[in-house]
């Protein structure tokens, strides 16, 4: 497997890294995917690791921190 630091990538690949491991983004209606994808940019453009990322979300999880919030779905069958 190959390295994901940001000094073994180019910003293209760290893009790539992240949309193949979020999946498809678009597909939720609630956008809490869209929001996810967001949190990653701080990789992609090369400023934080994106062990420190998860880390940071982790820790904010594990504490109950404000964060973002799941709204309903509007999907109707």
């Amino acid at each position: 497997m190959k390295s994901i630091l940001i000094k073994d990538t180019t910003k293209e690949e760290r893009e790539q890294i992240v949309k193949e491991s979020i999946g498809y983004i678009d597909g939720n209606c609630d956008g809490c995917m869209a929001g996810l994808a967001d949190m990653y940019q701080d990789y992609i453009d090369g400023k934080r690791e994106i062990r420190d990322i998860n880390m940071e979300f982790r820790a904010h999880y594990e504490s109950g921190d404000d964060g973002p919030t799941k709204s309903s779905c509007d999907y109707r069958r």
